[in-house]
């Protein structure tokens, strides 16, 4: 009872993810629980907040205590700042991203059918979702991207396998577990190319040709100033195979 109680009241003062060995950290080296004991007590704790407005999550960077996201309407009036919005555009990019990388930005606009906008990918990096994890060996040796472990956090995952299938996503919107996007009502429309709409799930394959990418609208492109969340451990950018930051598994 006492353990599970001191775990629950350093996850509430943390505000953030906090890794088993954290957790053991809070105790003298001769009263240190067994890891299988503190997975036990965190399991105690997940049951018990069971019908209560907050809920124990595991991301990729440990153990949380957060808001159950159907409060989210709610909730999100404590505070008087506006909730973010995010183009279209940028959560196709990001979309894109997580399903297929490492990915260039040449590929990316292979598949959504226009030319992306750098500061799509700039806002995506300073909010550190989406970092370089080397460069293709190619002419110009592009810049291969990939999601890192802040990514796989603010969005409740523990990993890239808990990604939903693309064939369950029906709306954009359903990108974000914790706090529901608020997306424009002048958002671009889905992309309208066969191609895109196959990628992504949102229509079958067409064999009709398609024309050159066109510049993609400035406008469209709303962006986010990178919150005040503590920075991600430094992450190498040739470490992709079986990178930790990214969430993916060693093959």
């Amino acid at each position: 009872m006492q353990l599970k109680s001191i775990l629950e009241g350093a996850l509430l003062a943390a505000g953030k993810p906090l890794t088993l060995e954290q957790l053991g950290g809070l105790f003298e080296e001769s009263s240190r629980p067994e890891p299988a004991q503190l997975h036990a007590a965190l399991e105690e704790l997940r049951s018990d907040c069971a019908g209560r407005g907050v809920e124990l999550s595991e991301v990729a960077t440990g153990f949380r205590l957060q808001v159950r996201r159907e409060l989210a309407p709610w909730i999100s009036r404590l505070s008087e700042d506006k909730p973010p919005r995010y183009s279209r555009a940028l959560l196709e990019t990001l979309a894109i991203i997580a399903y297929r990388q490492p990915i260039t930005r040449a590929d990316i606009e292979e598949v959504r059918g226009v030319a992306v906008n750098p500061a799509i990918i700039r806002t995506l990096q300073e909010r550190e979702w989406v970092r370089v994890v080397g460069h293709r060996d190619v002419p110009g040796r592009p810049e291969l991207l990939a999601t890192t472990r802040r990514f796989l956090d603010h969005f409740s995952l523990k990993s890239l396998e808990d990604l939903p299938p693309l064939s369950e996503i029906k709306d954009f919107e359903q990108l974000n577990p914790e706090v529901p996007l608020a997306i424009e009502d002048s958002a671009p429309e889905p992309p309208q190319t066969p191609a895109v709409q196959a990628e992504l799930g949102l229509a079958e394959d067409s064999a009709e040709p398609q024309e050159a990418p066109p510049p993609e609208d400035p406008e469209a492109v709303f962006v986010i100033e990178a919150d005040d969340a503590p920075e991600d451990p430094d992450m190498d950018v040739d470490d992709f195979d079986g990178d930790e930051d990214t969430g993916r598994s060693p093959a």
